[in-house]
């Protein structure tokens, strides 16, 4: 079972296609986030995906809201899948599959699972989906509750009243 709605997961660091340091941590209060775990660079379906959340990413950028795409390649493969399909976001490399193992990402079969989160603004899950979905269905389902987690009215943070 991935990791489950509410929680905020442990932190990680990983090394994106730019050879940079991300960490878990610093994605949380931006806004929303989305990071989707998939199989592998250069498959049908995973192409297909990573596609689906190219060609709306102007509209995640609109709602406020990041994405990351995670996969056990290499940092190098991630810059030549990037460079091929054009893909706007970071893709992150979990080589050795730590990442997958720290949040409980389900094996697919005999590849590495497919799941997506949507993140609130505190790094909170509040969407997953698990699985092959048909077509652009995860970045659909995920662009859906980024843009009601960015209607959503913020709480002001009250600061207590000072004892004079």
């Amino acid at each position: 079972m991935a990791a489950k709605l509410g929680e905020i997961p442990a932190d990680f660091e990983s090394i994106n296609e730019k050879g940079e340091t991300v960490r878990f941590s610093d994605m949380k209060g931006k806004g929303p986030f989305v990071i989707f775990f998939y199989p592998q660079d250069f498959t049908g379906v995973c192409t297909k995906e990573a596609c689906s959340f190219r060609d709306s990413h102007e509209v995640f950028l609109k709602a406020g809201a990041s994405v990351y795409g995670v996969s056990s390649d290499s940092v190098k493969s991630h810059v030549d899948f990037i460079e091929k399909n054009r893909l706007p976001f970071s893709l992150l490399a979990d080589e050795g599959g730590k990442l997958r193992k720290l949040w409980k990402v389900p094996k697919g079969g005999l590849m590495p699972g497919r799941v997506t989160y949507v993140f609130d603004q505190e790094g909170r899950i509040h969407t997953v989906f698990e699985g092959v979905l048909k077509d652009k269905e995860h970045m659909e389902k995920a662009l859906e509750m980024v843009q009601k987690l960015a209607a959503e009215p913020k709480q002001a943070v009250v600061a207590p009243a000072q004892a004079e």
